[in-house]
């Protein structure tokens, strides 16, 4: 594996298996994987303009959830008045990252530090491995609680991934019923996708498999995320020719009501495991 820094400006690096098998990462917005070229072909979508405005929120790539997924419906935080409220998504997408290399993987790594005392009363070290292999990135996730008390954590990545068209794309053995999170309602599955191409926002509750076929793009996207990590979310934002796979630990509003919230103990951990796999479609 070979690291090298692509744009010094923005702060882009290249982890690199070979010219036709690479990721780009930046360590400084969020640790966020900017691209990923699997077998010579762009994986991830990623608006490389709005990244160059850094009052926005990155729009692409892999963003990285923590220690909350979706947002808390409150208006104070949950840790008392001394704390800021949380926002949507943690601050894990916009802190700076450390990350480190070698012959295997790529390990990114959050920890505590001013700004995240801000918000969330604890030590901790995200660190987050990945292994980029050929139609393949693996991810092995360990949080670890550095503090005396137990600590709550919800945990996601938000992959966007390049389509050729709404109408091209086929959703692989989702469950039945899903939520659709914008109106908080549980509906048919089936039926809320029809509407993809005015985009919509969905959580279910998976087998800890969630794919796509894109007819066009002769390709299939699988994401495995084994229990606890197993929660998909489905979100499109038309007119960007873009889906985000999302798998999540929990659902949104978590912190608040405890529904499949983690509590790590203190001076322990809790792991996730999970895979983006290619396979071309004749």
């Amino acid at each position: 594996m070979q690291l090298k820094l692509s744009n010094n400006h923005q702060g882009i690096f290249v982890f690199q298996l070979d010219q036709n098998n690479y990721i780009k990462f930046c360590p400084q917005r969020g640790g966020v994987i900017t691209n990923w070229v699997s077998d010579g072909k762009e994986i991830l979508y990623f608006d490389e303009k709005r990244f160059m405005d850094k009052t926005k929120s990155i729009r692409g790539g892999i963003p990285i959830l923590f220690p909350i997924c979706g947002n808390l419906n409150t208006s104070s935080s949950v840790f008392g008045k001394d704390f800021l409220q949380l926002k949507q998504h943690g601050f894990a997408r916009d802190a700076q990252w450390q990350y480190s290399f070698n012959e295997k993987s790529l390990c990114l790594i959050l920890s505590e530090s001013n700004i995240t005392k801000k918000y969330y009363p604890f030590d901790f070290e995200l660190k987050i491995e990945v292994f980029l292999k050929i139609n393949c990135l693996e991810f092995q996730i360990t949080i670890f609680n550095k503090t005396d008390n137990a600590m709550p954590i919800n945990f996601g990545l938000h992959p966007y991934f390049n389509i050729s068209d709404f109408k091209n794309l086929e959703f692989i053995d989702n469950p039945l019923n899903c939520q659709n999170q914008e109106k908080n309602l549980i509906s048919k599955t089936l039926d809320e996708l029809k509407n993809i191409n005015l985009g919509v926002d969905l959580l279910m509750y998976t087998s800890g498999i969630s794919a796509f076929r894109d007819k066009i793009l002769k390709r299939q996207v699988t994401l495995n995320h084994p229990y606890p990590f197993d929660l998909g979310v489905i979100w499109s934002d038309p007119p960007r020719r873009m889906i985000c796979l999302e798998p999540w630990t929990s659902p949104r509003n978590s912190f608040i009501d405890g529904f499949r919230n983690i509590m790590i103990p203190s001076n322990d951990n809790q792991r996730f495991d999970a895979s983006i796999q290619i396979k071309s479609l004749k």
